[in-house]
């Protein structure tokens, strides 16, 4: 990550600079180096406002877990998907609660609950953490969570159907199937990359035993070998195959449910999450008000851990748009990307998706609402698919290894833009089947 950081800075100066030379003054408008300081000096700011901003989300959805964790919801969802989740996550003994945190997390993903499964995913960055034998490296279910989530397969897309909607599609639910597929593409690249790229990041020497291994009496750090032997005597009521095997065939049984009523459920979702989880706290004997506000106080604490890891990734992409490089990018190879699918309007969203999800959030708008192209072309499909299918994967990769102060992210970041590139492909290949 330092190399990246200090690459994507050093390309905005230098570009910044060279433009600088031969820039021609004009009244009223700033030079390239003028731009290069105010984008720096915006985005900073933005970056303090995007961490302050979603507190209360986080508050309110940190509170929910905080119940459905007293209540034993999460040893519930972990025992039903134990069979998928313990074969990715060998380090992870099956009953540990970052099993619960990580399927909530990617069950809010597939919903389209952006919102909702970042506090599901910080808490469960912290959990993995608290079996991290070395201390501000990620292990390698870290990274393999971290690129799964920036690529989680998306059953409702809910954020980008209501903006076509508004832009006046007829269809406005018409990118299901296609978010649906280059999400599950992504998702299988994900896995993939991340087993393969471990070995090639070796996560160098062990740290001070972490408190699970001491509180399982081990004086020395977690290992996987620990967790599989702990697995099995911590796992006495694990639920029969066919029960796991039938809740993963209702889970597939929703993908039809989604594409025929996806507009119609998706306004429930929200409420039904807070009624449910305080329903069955309740149900389950759990005080939910008081289990609810000690669990949303970590919502402010996260917000401020994550601030400068933020303002770090925020301000080199600031800088690399400000700069005039990624216009300069989009020139240079538009016109080969064009003859594969990928037109020149759709090429800034999908190199923008990776580095600022406010600006792909931008560029998709714009599209979608230019009278000339609209959000039922294949532009348009092909745009909304990008957004529904992927994640902003350097905001991801700072708020979540941020909250738990890691700074050695190994093979995490190549495995995401792996997954970031098959989405890519895997959209414009389903959108031109259908649409173009």
């Amino acid at each position: 990550m330092n190399w990246i950081f200090l690459g994507i800075v050093l390309a905005a100066f230098a570009v910044a600079g060279w433009r600088q030379f031969a820039h021609v003054p004009v009244a009223g408008a700033p030079s390239p180096m003028e731009a290069l300081s105010t984008g720096m000096i915006s985005s900073a700011g933005g970056a303090v406002g995007l961490a302050i901003g979603p507190v209360g989300v986080m508050a309110l959805f940190l509170g929910l877990m905080k119940v459905a964790e007293e209540g034993g919801l999460l040893t519930v969802i972990a025992r039903l998907i134990r069979p998928l989740m313990t074969r990715l996550f060998r380090e992870v003994p099956p009953e540990h609660p970052a099993m619960g945190a990580m399927i909530l997390n990617l069950s809010a993903n597939a919903l389209g609950l952006g919102n909702a499964a970042t506090p599901f995913g910080i808490r469960a960055m912290q959990e993995l953490d608290r079996l991290n034998p070395r201390p501000g490296t990620a292990t390698n279910s870290m990274a393999l969570f971290l690129a799964i989530n920036t690529s989680s397969v998306t059953l409702l897309p809910t954020a980008v159907i209501a903006l076509r909607a508004a832009a006046g599609s007829s269809d406005p639910a018409g990118i299901l199937p296609t978010t649906l597929f280059a999400s599950i593409c992504g998702t299988i690249a994900a896995v993939l990359s991340a087993m393969w790229l471990a070995r090639f990041f070796p996560v160098g020497a062990p740290g001070a035993a972490v408190p699970d291994a001491a509180a399982a009496g081990i004086d020395r750090p977690w290992t996987r070998d620990d967790a599989q032997r702990e697995a099995v005597p911590a796992d006495p009521g694990a639920y029969p195959l066919w029960a796991s095997a039938l809740a993963i065939g209702g889970l597939v049984a929703l993908i039809p449910l989604t594409i025929a009523w996806g507009k119609v459920l998706s306004p429930w979702i929200v409420p039904g999450l807070m009624a449910g989880f305080l329903l069955f706290g309740a149900l389950r004997g759990v005080r939910v008000y008081e289990a609810f506000v000690e669990g949303a106080k970590e919502g402010f604490r996260v917000a401020v851990r994550i601030i400068p890891y933020l303002v770090a990734i925020l301000v080199a992409i600031g800088m690399l748009r400000a700069s005039g490089a990624l216009d300069a990018t989009v020139d240079a190879i538009g016109g080969y990307t064009e003859k594969l699918g990928l037109p020149p309007e759709a090429l800034p969203m999908a190199l923008l998706r990776s580095l600022s999800g406010s600006g792909a959030y931008g560029v998709m708008a714009s599209i979608i609402n230019d009278p000339a192209i609209g959000p039922d072309s294949y532009t348009g499909y092909l745009v909304s698919t990008l957004q529904g299918s992927s994640e902003t994967t350097f905001y991801v990769l700072a708020v979540y290894f941020g909250a738990v102060q890691v700074r050695r992210v190994r093979h995490a970041l190549a495995a995401a833009l792996i997954a970031d590139l098959v989405a890519v492909i895997a959209a414009v290949a389903i959108c031109r089947w259908l649409f173009a």
